[in-house]
């Protein structure tokens, strides 16, 4: 195997252990013998555990980001593309692998001193807030700076409580609770 597709490989190993299982609960023998790699193997392309963790959280999230813009983008009006999030979340809920939301996992089980971590999965939730705000400015145009924001803030808030609550309960109505109270805040901002 090439070293990048080497890298990789082991990104995805641990990628799969790590949502499935936890990374408090993931040994770093446990990622080497699932990759079938040497521990100098994978030594020499992370210095640790927590550069491991941010490659999964960075290749998860990029995954998601990529996935859910080309979802939105092929909703065909303005109310589905504002609502896409949650249409989106009901497909990966819907997928077998479901485990909630990776970073919220992750945060849960990393003390308040690492920060490295922690700023990884801050940045990742400002950019999704970001996301979502650009989508509202973009589709709602008349709305102010501040409405966009609150709008933005609010679905995204719907959101990350749709993705924990689906995953405690093992079903699906917080994301079509979700769904329809961002449906009466966005009717209420027309």
């Amino acid at each position: 195997m090439k070293k990048l597709e080497l890298r990789n490989h082991i990104i995805k190993v641990a990628s799969d252990l790590f949502y499935s299982k936890g990374y408090n609960a993931t040994g770093i023998n446990e990622i080497i013998e699932n990759a079938h790699i040497a521990k100098a193997t994978l030594y020499n392309h992370f210095k640790s555990k927590e550069e491991l963790c941010i490659e999964y959280l960075k290749d998860m999230n990029s995954k998601f980001m990529q996935e859910l813009a080309l979802f939105i983008e092929t909703q065909d009006n303005v109310r589905l593309k504002l609502l896409g999030i949650f249409d989106y979340l009901r497909e990966l809920y819907r997928a077998s692998n479901f485990n909630g939301c990776w970073a919220c996992k992750c945060i849960s089980e990393i003390g308040k001193e690492n920060k490295t971590i922690r700023e990884e999965i801050q940045h990742q939730k400002n950019n999704l807030l970001q996301f979502l705000k650009d989508l509202v400015q973009k589709n709602i145009p008349q709305n102010s700076n501040a409405e966009s924001e609150r709008l933005s803030n609010a679905i995204y808030l719907l959101y990350e409580s749709a993705i924990s609550e689906s995953y405690l309960h093992q079903n699906d109505w917080p994301i079509y609770s979700a769904k329809s109270i961002a449906n009466q805040m966005i009717t209420n901002n027309n």
